[in-house]
């Protein structure tokens, strides 16, 4: 099992979380009503997906 051999200085361990963050996920505009929406997923505003009503509301 590794072992510290020295502190990491707040700089060394900021620079090594650079990349550990929240993404944002993709959003696309839904074709029938224009709201953002998931990309593959029907939409929750109206209820189609690819063009074709999959959820009547």
């Amino acid at each position: 099992m590794a072992v510290q051999q020295h502190r990491a200085s707040k700089t060394r361990k900021r620079l090594r979380r650079t990349h550990f963050k929240l993404e944002m996920p993709g959003m696309v505009r839904c074709s029938e009503c224009g709201e953002y929406k998931l990309s593959h997923r029907v939409c929750p505003s109206c209820g189609t997906y690819k063009g074709r009503t999959v959820v009547s509301k």
